[in-house]
């Protein structure tokens, strides 16, 4: 079968994706080649404007539809806390959890040898020169992966190093998830489970 150019096209879009492999990318093309004209005008037209409507911060690297963004508008914020996530989903759901009343600096990315990521790679810098405002903690909430650790190693030793010495460094909590079962849980989130223990 001679599949025609436009779906074609669509298809190999969709491939581009990640996640997206070629069957689920086939399955997409298929279904919307299947959704009425306006409801497939409303999506492309949402599609057109995500760049278009959408800002990165100039101040956290979050993105938003101002510059300064909403969140480094707000003044009942604690702007001497500062959260640091790899990306902007990770703001979403810190902001999910109702915790963190501070503000944010999005890294858009960690440090990642095998994929040539390095600290100039990613928003490093940037956070070292909003450092030396009076800031009075870095929350480092990196993923607690190989690279994530690597990135958090990385920005602390950095931290340490800055003109702010009384800076407070700080790293989310590891360890076993609300509803776990002990037997369940590997070496590793056992042992950060025991390390990070606190008076109950």
């Amino acid at each position: 079968m001679i599949i025609p150019r436009a779906i074609q096209n669509l298809i190999d879009a969709f491939q581009r994706l990640p996640g997206i492999g070629p069957k689920t990318a086939q399955r997409l093309t298929f279904y919307l080649l299947h959704v009425p004209q306006s409801e497939l005008d409303r999506f492309a037209e949402a599609l057109s404007g995500l760049k278009r409507n959408t800002k990165t911060c100039s101040i956290c690297k979050n993105v938003d539809e101002i510059d300064p963004c909403s969140l480094c508008q707000d003044q009942s914020r604690d702007h001497s806390k500062i959260c640091v996530v790899e990306d902007v989903l990770d703001v979403l759901a810190i902001e999910r959890s109702s915790k963190h009343r501070g503000i944010y600096h999005v890294l858009h990315g960690r440090i990642d040898p095998l994929n040539n990521i390095g600290p100039e790679e990613i928003f490093i810098n940037e956070l070292l020169e909003r450092a030396k405002e009076p800031v009075k903690e870095i929350i480092l909430a990196t993923n607690p992966d190989m690279e994530g650790e690597a990135t958090a190693m990385y920005i602390r030793k950095k931290l340490q190093n800055s003109k702010n010495p009384k800076i407070k460094i700080t790293r989310l909590a590891h360890g076993l998830p609300i509803g776990a079962n002990i037997e369940y849980a590997d070496e590793r989130t056992l042992g950060e489970a025991l390390d990070g223990r606190k008076e109950f």
